[in-house]
């Protein structure tokens, strides 16, 4: 029970490497919020999980109802131990064509979603003496493949990473990124077949990662075997970037 008592907090917890971290979480022994916009398929996480897991509705694009679900987290639990930021979204955009909504909306949940969820998530913390957080990034941040925005702001995490390691590690919480690459996700299913083939042909490893393979990662982050390890991309893609 790597996790026990630890109260853990996953945004885009509806699906994908959101659900996959939850359920890691929860067999470890964490109490978990599982935090998602899609309410129905965040219930359906709770439900499917092991252990104690609560499904909150909350839009990380929007302060407020990042806020409202960070106080629900500490009237449950009482405290919070880790944030794993794994909501994202993507528009298939070329950039001269890109629409200023598509921009913001795709900026607005990536980036300055995961600040939201880190600025709550880290003044909980500190009320701790300490806590861990986990960004999720994306391989396409170093490669550039992807549309202009999915990359910027996958890119702006890494820096979003960086710059809460050095600045909280004198309290005692340590932030890190965890980089996928082409993970089997509901997400993946929107991109097109030839964008797919291309990326499963530059796997050295021959195929996608699957959605549990990166909550394992999570689990180890946030876990005392990661205690010297702050301010790292770490990658989990097959080898098909090296960072």
């Amino acid at each position: 029970m790597k996790h026990k008592d630890q109260v853990v907090f996953v945004t885009g917890a509806g699906q994908g490497m959101g659900r996959a971290v939850v359920q890691r979480f929860a067999a470890e022994g964490a109490k978990v919020a599982a935090v998602d916009i899609n309410e129905e398929a965040v219930r359906e996480t709770a439900e499917s999980s092991e252990g104690e897991v609560i499904a909150l509705g909350c839009d990380v694009s929007n302060s407020e109802s990042v806020r409202q679900a960070m106080s629900k987290v500490k009237a449950a639990f009482g405290r919070l131990d880790v944030v794993v930021n794994v909501a994202g979204i993507g528009s298939v955009d070329e950039f001269a064509e890109t629409p200023d909504e598509n921009w913001h909306r795709v900026i607005g949940v990536n980036l300055t979603g995961s600040f939201f969820c880190c600025r709550e998530g880290v003044r909980l913390m500190k009320e701790n003496g300490g806590g861990v957080v986990i960004n999720v990034s994306s391989s396409a941040a170093q490669s550039g493949e992807g549309p202009s925005h999915y990359v910027a702001s996958k890119a702006g995490i890494m820096g979003l990473t960086r710059s809460m390691a050095r600045e909280l590690a004198s309290t005692g919480i340590r932030v890190n990124t965890i980089v996928p690459g082409a993970t089997n996700t509901p997400m993946m299913a929107g991109i097109p077949e030839e964008w797919m083939e291309a990326m499963i042909n530059g796997i050295p490893l021959g195929r996608m990662g699957e959605p549990e393979e990166v909550a394992r990662v999570a689990s180890f982050l946030a876990s005392e075997d990661a205690s010297f390890i702050t301010g790292q991309n770490i990658a989990v893609n097959g080898g098909m970037v090296f960072i």
